[in-house]
Parts: C-alpha cells; sequence; structure tokens
C-alpha cells in the first residue's frame, strides 16, 4: 500500500472511529488557500478539526509529533476558513489529531483530543 492510499485509508478509519464515539463528519479534505484539513466533525455543539496521520511504525516518532507548530498554524488558518465559509462564527471548536497505525489486519486508534490550541 503506497502512502497516499495508507493515509486515505487511516482518515476512513479515523472517521468511522469518531461517529462510533458519538460525532458527526461534516466534512472530509477541506481545502484553502493555506492548507488542509482532513476531517471536520461535531460533537454537541462542539466542532472539531481534526488531523490524521496513519503510520506503519514509530521509527520516527509518534505519529502526532508530525503535527508540529508551522503544521497547527496552517491548520488553525484553514479552519478559520472554513469557519467563515459556513458563517459559524460563534461556535465552539477544538483541534484533535488522531493517530492510526496500520498493524497488519489491525488499525488501533490513538484519539488526542484537544491536540492543540489557537493562541492569540
Amino acid at each position: 500500500m503506497d502512502t497516499k492510499a495508507l493515509g486515505a485509508q487511516g482518515e476512513s478509519i479515523a472517521a468511522a472511529y469518531l461517529e462510533a464515539h458519538g460525532c458527526r463528519i461534516i466534512a472530509r479534505n477541506f481545502r484553502a488557500l493555506m492548507g488542509e484539513i482532513d476531517l471536520i466533525a461535531e460533537e454537541c455543539d462542539t466542532i472539531i478539526f481534526v488531523e490524521v496521520k496513519t503510520r506503519r511504525s514509530m521509527r520516527f516518532g509518534t505519529p502526532a509529533q508530525a503535527v508540529h507548530v508551522r503544521k497547527q498554524r496552517k491548520i488553525i488558518l484553514t479552519a478559520y476558513s472554513y469557519i467563515q465559509q459556513e458563517h459559524l462564527e460563534g461556535r465552539l471548536c477544538r483541534f484533535d489529531v488522531i493517530e492510526v497505525y496500520a498493524r497488519g489486519n489491525s488499525w488501533p486508534v490513538h484519539h488526542l483530543k484537544n491536540a492543540f490550541e489557537v493562541h492569540g
């Protein structure tokens, strides 16, 4: 499985995980000028912007460690774009990271809620 297919499979698993835990997926692969958000979900009154990282191994650290400050800024700017486009100003938002580990037939998920925040 190539990297793109691995990522797509991880996103599907993450979406199913969120739905199984009471969230509703409202957008996938939202693109704006400044970047892309893998999944956008809704839980009660909160909009959740989710970065999904899928890995076969932890040779280069945990998947969440790949969501560095520069990547966080891009996600935040893209989230602002989504909020404006969909007229969701004033809604509660959070930024999560979902790690998916590709291990043969097993695809364990680790969900980091509020993985990072907007400052300033």
